[in-house]
């Protein structure tokens, strides 16, 4: 158990590890479908605006309106935006493990996500995130994104925290490697069963 008591923090990704993606292609493609949108042209004006939103320098109406209403539509901003926020889906076995993961090791549990205000407001509460995260390092509210490393580096100053004391969870292995280079370990995270292997190797058991 030497190990487990080196890590006293989890930094945690949210879209892909404690939830579903906030807005991703898919949820896209399937908003264009049901709105009858051109999903290339709606595509291509989301990558043109969505960091600028995700950073918290856009509101979420405004990128609605650089992406969706730029023209008249036949149906209101208030009906697109509870779609989206209707895509969020819990990750229950992943929520849980944390949760009993904390109590057990009296762990830190910071989340460090790419997230608009909006939706980031909306998934905390929805799911309770707040129940058992103790602080959120979304790059709306810190106006620096993922893979940009002075993330980590606002998350590792909140915690006051060494980052050899700190595991990272994300779903994109890239975002894991630059937190390496930082020092923090991490996993890649592919799903619940290897995740929790992972964990248990590092000493961090529930059996």
């Amino acid at each position: 158990m030497k190990q487990a008591r080196e890590i006293t923090s989890l930094f945690l990704d949210i879209g892909g590890v404690l939830l579903t993606n906030g807005w991703d292609r898919q949820m896209r493609r399937e908003a264009a479908k049901k709105f009858g949108l051109d999903f290339q042209e709606m595509d291509e004006r989301h990558h043109l605006t969505f960091d600028t939103y995700e950073e918290g320098k856009l509101e979420l109406a405004e990128y609605l309106r650089r992406v969706v209403f730029y023209t008249d539509r036949p149906f209101s901003p208030e009906e697109f935006k509870a779609f989206m926020f209707a895509q969020s889906q819990p990750k229950p076995e992943m929520i849980d493990l944390v949760r009993r993961l904390k109590s057990r090791y009296g762990l830190k549990v910071a989340a460090v996500s790419n997230e608009g205000r909006e939706l980031t407001v909306h998934r905390v509460k929805k799911f309770d995130l707040g129940s058992f995260m103790d602080f959120f390092v979304s790059s709306c509210f810190v106006h620096v994104r993922k893979p940009d490393p002075d993330i980590y580096r606002i998350a590792l100053d909140i915690a006051q925290v060494p980052p050899e004391h700190v595991l990272y969870i994300d779903d994109r292995a890239m975002f894991v490697e630059i937190a390496a280079e930082l020092g923090i370990r991490g996993i890649h995270h592919r799903g619940y069963d290897a995740t929790r292997a992972t964990l248990e190797e590092l000493g961090l058991s529930l059996a």
